[in-house]
């Protein structure tokens, strides 16, 4: 199989991308970058790229399946209207190419609680992501929705304080929707799911992302 990525260098997307690497049913990794980032590996291959141009891009877009791991925080973003292009513009335009150019199968990273109806700012804007993707002719989508997630190294205090308390809750067996999940967890959950599900829509949740990654 042929992997396209968006979001390669961001905490899920580096070990996702290794993952793909070693994973013998995937012949080839193309990954979407802004600067390059990893190094050279035979079956990856770094497009660098200006993501405010996408359709620029199209004749790479090729591939069997497609990864959207793309996120930021309004914190580093600046702006709603800033987090809105990284978050929503730039991946529901990958995804429409991607359904252009043929791709079967198209996997994307959201979170828990995203509804088109949130009042949330957050939750609605991934929400809207999700049902904007559908719209789409993929023969397959898959919808990941966890909830906190350890990142190594991670620079974010909330985060850090929410991974904490959700995690001191869970061991007293409480919440166990909200259970924190690795990024090298969720990422071979990622990558085992779009080799192992079948046509339609498909939605996991932190139950069913755990029987991923454990399986």
């Amino acid at each position: 199989m042929k992997a396209i990525i968006i979001g390669a260098t961001g905490a899920t997307g580096k070990y996702l991308v290794n993952e793909l690497i070693n994973d013998t049913q995937f012949e080839e990794i193309i990954a979407l970058v802004r600067r390059p980032s990893f190094q050279p590996q035979s079956k990856l291959k770094e497009v660098v790229i200006d993501f405010n141009q996408l359709q620029n891009y199209k004749e790479v877009m090729t591939a069997d399946v497609a990864f959207s791991v793309m996120g930021t925080t309004l914190k580093d973003a600046g702006s709603k209207e800033a987090q809105w292009k990284v978050d929503f513009e730039y991946q529901c335009q990958f995804a429409e190419i991607c359904s252009e150019m043929n791709v079967k199968t198209f996997v994307l990273l959201s979170a828990i609680g995203a509804s088109p109806t949130s009042s949330i700012f957050y939750t609605r804007m991934k929400g809207e992501l999700e049902v904007a993707i559908q719209q789409f002719n993929f023969e397959k989508v898959l919808i990941f929705q966890p909830a906190s997630l350890i990142r190594p190294n991670t620079t974010r205090f909330g985060e850090k304080v929410m991974t904490a308390l959700v995690g001191g809750i869970n061991g007293l067996g409480l919440f166990k929707k909200y259970q924190v999940i690795h990024v090298k967890d969720l990422a071979k959950a990622l990558k085992e799911g779009a080799k192992n599900a079948s046509n339609g829509v498909h939605y996991f949740n932190v139950k069913s992302i755990k029987k991923l990654f454990n399986a």
